[in-house]
């Protein structure tokens, strides 16, 4: 069983890493299995086609990703504190991805989004899922923000936390398009004007 069970381990980190540098058309189950290490016969022992493999891909790495931002946006820090320790961990994600590599990588769920979301609707759907969760974890930020008069008093809470989802993951793209990881350090400023965050508390954040 723990043979099997490293077969598996192995084609899932094998396919995570190839599916950030590669994107999924133009991978192959017999790259991904030289890659692991394992027989093709493996793979079809624990996946019953590539697509399902993106989708436990796509679903471990979610399960990671969504206890770090727990984590970080569910601290006893003030909210705006909160929401720059998600940016800079997300900045670090992408610093730390080109030093292992040699390239930015972007974010694993706005690649495969840009790649499949017209041809394979099973993995626009939880794509699509995965999104709206960042957005649920997010938006009672904004609203506590927003409270404590920290956010402008006009700001709409959800599609804050939507704009925020969104600047997170075009600020990944750009840094991809550029190997340029600190694409992302315009994110707490910008975060900072979509929140419109008074002058006065903008001062004492610095």
């Amino acid at each position: 069983m723990g043979r099997t069970s490293d077969a598996r381990n192995k084609i899932l980190e094998a396919a995570a890493t190839l599916l950030e540098q590669r994107g999924y058309s133009a991978l192959g189950v017999a790259e991904i299995c030289t890659t692991a290490g394992v027989p093709k016969g493996s793979f079809y022992y624990f996946f019953e086609s590539k697509q399902a493999l993106a989708l436990t891909v796509i679903d471990e790495h979610w399960t990671r990703q969504r206890r770090q931002w727990v984590e970080l946006l569910g601290s006893d820090r003030d909210p705006l504190r909160r929401l720059r320790d998600l940016f800079e961990a997300t900045a670090e994600v992408q610093r730390a991805g080109q030093q292992k590599a040699g390239l930015v990588t972007g974010c694993l769920f706005g690649n495969l989004a840009l790649e499949l979301s017209t041809q394979a609707e099973e993995v626009r759907s939880r794509l699509q899922e995965i999104f709206e969760a960042q957005i649920d974890l997010i938006e009672p930020l904004v609203a506590e923000a927003k409270e404590r008069g920290e956010a402008g008093p006009s700001v709409d809470t959800r599609e804050t936390a939507r704009s925020i989802v969104a600047q997170i993951e075009g600020r990944a793209l750009l840094a991809k398009l550029l190997n340029d990881p600190a694409q992302l350090e315009t994110l707490w400023r910008n975060g900072l004007d979509l929140l419109q965050v008074p002058p006065q508390v903008r001062a004492a954040l610095d």
